[in-house]
């Protein structure tokens, strides 16, 4: 696949104007940022806008498992911060559709492609969240990794979405700060409470390493995605720099990593040592991509419903912008 997919790329370089071309790589090569009007390789703009859209997807989807929180929080100071999160979640989703359409697609065509599983959004989001402290686990590792992700994409080569990317990464640094919050109380609470943040980091934990992509040497795009700029880091450098961080902090709470392989060496990363860490179950994450995910179905039958029960909204607007477009024309 991996090998494939670099083959219709270079055949659709091919097709295009080697002058252009050359003066795209140049300009990529010396880390100047692509903008919507600039002349870009078709397989850039695709490759662009798959990105970009399931990002914006992430975004919107992400919103359910923590929404469905919003009315059982502990407190109404939980309540707040939580409606907060979810409305910022909201807003990435508006940032990252805007960035997207500038590549020529419309918000309208990315949300179709979603609803008809054509498009996907990140797998973690497919797994139910069952009590409180999963909310915390979300904001702990989940924001956490998709931060780990997101930090070097406001170096991003296309300009639109570095920008946008600046705003989504400090507010995504707050949403981890609350979830870690939640964790550090449950884990000093009660021998209940403390269970209950070991069990949600039990859940979450694979699949918040899944959220970096498989590895790179089954990744289809991300030896191109390196090669201009769109990525800075890859799959499994990303991944480790997450175990790094994570693992200390879990330490902090006085709980358990469940990797049994997990051990620290020394010798690791040039000698500065790092974390080895067991095998990810790949054929899991394949199999959520897939739709096969514990909760995929409800996630997206809550996206295609919301979408339907919005139309009134989208038709009243786009009357309206028609009203007032004959008066200025009159």
């Amino acid at each position: 696949m991996y090998t494939t997919e670099l083959t219709k790329t270079a055949k659709i370089e091919n097709l295009e104007d080697p002058e252009l071309l050359e003066a795209f790589e140049a300009r990529v090569a010396a880390d100047e940022f692509i903008e919507p009007n600039d002349w870009m390789p078709e397989a850039y703009r695709r490759t662009l806008t798959r990105q970009i859209s399931q990002h914006a997807h992430s975004e919107i989807v992400g919103m359910l498992p923590e929404g469905n929180w919003i009315s059982r929080a502990p407190s109404l100071r939980r309540k707040a911060i939580l409606l907060a999160k979810v409305q910022d979640e909201a807003g990435h989703g508006l940032y990252l559709y805007c960035a997207a359409e500038t590549l020529g697609t419309s918000r309208e065509e990315m949300i179709l492609a979603l609803h008809s599983g054509k498009a996907k959004y990140s797998t973690i989001f497919n797994y139910p969240t069952l009590t409180w402290a999963d909310i915390g686990a979300i904001g702990w590792l989940v924001d956490g990794a998709a931060i780990m992700n997101q930090v070097p994409l406001q170096r991003t080569s296309y300009g639109p979405y570095a920008r946008a990317m600046v705003r989504i990464c400090k507010e995504e640094s707050f949403h981890q700060r609350q979830g870690y919050e939640i964790m550090i109380a449950l884990a000093n609470g009660t021998a209940q409470q403390k269970r209950m943040a070991q069990d949600a980091l039990n859940r979450w934990w694979w699949p918040s390493l899944m959220m970096f992509g498989p590895p790179d040497d089954n990744s289809p795009n991300t030896a191109q995605s390196m090669r201009w700029r769109i990525k800075r880091e890859t799959n499994d450098e990303l991944r480790q720099k997450f175990v790094d961080i994570s693992v200390p902090q879990a330490e902090f709470l006085g709980l358990t990593v469940p990797d049994p392989d997990l051990k620290w060496n020394e010798a690791k990363d040039e000698g500065r040592g790092g974390y080895d860490f067991g095998a990810v179950d790949w054929e899991e994450f394949y199999a959520v991509v897939r739709g096969e995910g514990p909760v995929a179905k409800e996630r997206m039958k809550a996206r295609r419903d919301a979408w339907d029960d919005g139309a009134w909204v989208r038709d009243a607007a786009a009357a309206y912008e028609a009203k007032r477009q004959q008066r200025l024309a009159a």
